[in-house]
């Protein structure tokens, strides 16, 4: 049909995957925001960082980096996924 939208699936795919790495992406925003401000207040005390919080950072920190490779290589994935499939 002329004028008509569509997407083969490596396409639709490529597109939620890149959907998907911008959630994680974002979602990692709020973590590293509260770690800074826990880090600020209870450096500000004197107090030492609670191994809690050490563990948290470093998880937002692979969340985030998964939704940037995810963004990034969602085309590959994408492939990867659909690899024996015919456009």
């Amino acid at each position: 049909m002329k004028g008509r939208l569509t997407m083969k699936t490596k396409q639709l795919a490529n597109v939620l995957i890149k959907i998907l790495g911008l959630w994680f992406s974002v979602n990692t925003i709020s973590s590293i925001l509260q770690a800074l401000v826990y880090f600020v207040v209870n450096t500000r005390g004197g107090r030492p960082l609670n191994d809690y919080w050490v563990y948290s950072a470093m998880s937002t920190m692979v969340v985030a980096a998964l939704g940037i490779y995810l963004i990034v290589k969602s085309r590959d994935v994408a492939e990867f996924l659909f690899k024996g499939e015919n456009e």
